[in-house]
């Protein structure tokens, strides 16, 4: 038999109750067990009685306070011992939490059993996957974040090299310049996409009613122009729908998935963009087949399409991170799949208000 933590707390409980009652029983019988101690007296003979001696006892409660106090030691000894005992699977579960650190984030304690520490044990385990998960992804950030910053300012000292090394016509230098400022251009919008990642992670500084359709409908006001050059068309479905939140946040949401709607699309295509109870928010594009397997990574930081790795298509890869990040910050969730016929589907889904 197996003794869990439970059945030891039982036990040493059970044993603790029955040395209760006992208690005073046996420092009674302990104090009358000696009836010699003292100085012993006889009274004078009377004619016709019984001489009767005895032991002179002073102070007679001083022998069964005695005995109760050596009883009630014994018993808490027993108990200190006992509750050694039933914590010694405590102080064997704490070794190995006790080793856990960033550098054996993969080590894990699998209990066996069905007790309560058992259960606290895989607690435990599962906590720490979901840590090493984190790590591993704020490591993975850091190392891309250092390798998108590293190549455009690689790309940059090149550019100034070759104009240093030789002296350039004005169309050469006109072409070193364009290209100098679309690079830069390049960084600006990769630190700020890290700050808004940044910020969102950080939560809501305040909780105010929004008209999520207004939002919509001022951030599409802007896209009119970029939609035209790109030749998609938009098609909206709008209905009335209030969210709490803030709105700069709400704005860079939608801003988001609408610049990602027609980044990558196709020419010709369409973007649909719906507001309603359920999802709160939905964007649909008409761009290239992107795999069921592949939609999942897309919501990760700096993570991007094979296809587009190359181009980069203008962006930094952090839209559907930051656009992820934001809609947890407003308690929501955020899903995509592949559209029907072809590009991606993202429905965002947040509180309803009260």
């Amino acid at each position: 038999m197996t003794w869990t933590p439970r059945r030891r707390v039982l036990l040493v409980g059970l044993l603790a109750l029955l040395a209760g009652p006992l208690l005073p029983a046996v420092g009674k019988w302990l104090a009358g067990t000696t009836w010699t101690w003292g100085q012993q007296f006889c009274d004078l003979p009377v004619p016709g009685l019984t001489t009767v001696c005895g032991n002179v006892r002073p102070g007679a409660f001083v022998l069964p306070l005695v005995a109760v106090l050596a009883v009630t030691l014994a018993v808490l000894v027993a108990l200190w011992f006992g509750a050694v005992w039933c914590l010694r699977p405590v102080r064997d579960l704490a070794g190995p939490i006790g080793h856990l650190g960033p550098q054996n984030l993969g080590h894990r304690i699998r209990p066996r059993g069905r007790d309560e520490l058992a259960r606290l044990a895989r607690a435990i385990d599962e906590m720490m996957e979901r840590v090493s998960a984190g790590y591993e992804g704020q490591r993975r950030f850091a190392a891309n974040a250092s390798h998108e910053l590293r190549t455009p300012l690689a790309v940059q000292r090149t550019l100034i090299e070759v104009g240093m090394a030789r002296a350039l016509t004005g169309e050469q230098l006109e072409l070193l310049t364009s290209q100098l400022l679309e690079t830069n251009e390049r960084n600006e919008r990769l630190i700020e996409g890290l700050l808004a990642l940044s910020e969102s992670d950080q939560g809501l500084r305040s909780r105010i009613p929004q008209r999520l359709d207004t939002i919509v409908e001022a951030v599409l006001a802007g896209y009119q122009d970029r939609a035209r050059e790109a030749a998609v068309t938009i098609d909206t479905h709008l209905v009335p729908r209030i969210v709490v939140g803030e709105r700069v946040l709400l704005e860079r949401l939608v801003s988001n998935l609408v610049e990602n709607g027609i980044k990558y699309n196709r020419r010709g295509g369409s973007l649909t963009v719906a507001v309603s109870g359920t999802p709160a928010l939905s964007v649909v594009n008409t761009g290239q087949p992107v795999p069921a397997e592949a939609v999942a990574g897309l919501f990760e930081p700096f993570r991007r399409l094979a296809r587009d790795r190359t181009s980069h298509g203008g962006g930094a890869g952090l839209g559907l991170a930051i656009a992820r990040s934001i809609t947890q910050a407003h308690d929501g969730i955020i899903a995509a799949r592949p559209a029907e016929h072809g590009g991606l589907r993202v429905d965002v889904q947040l509180p309803n208000t009260i």
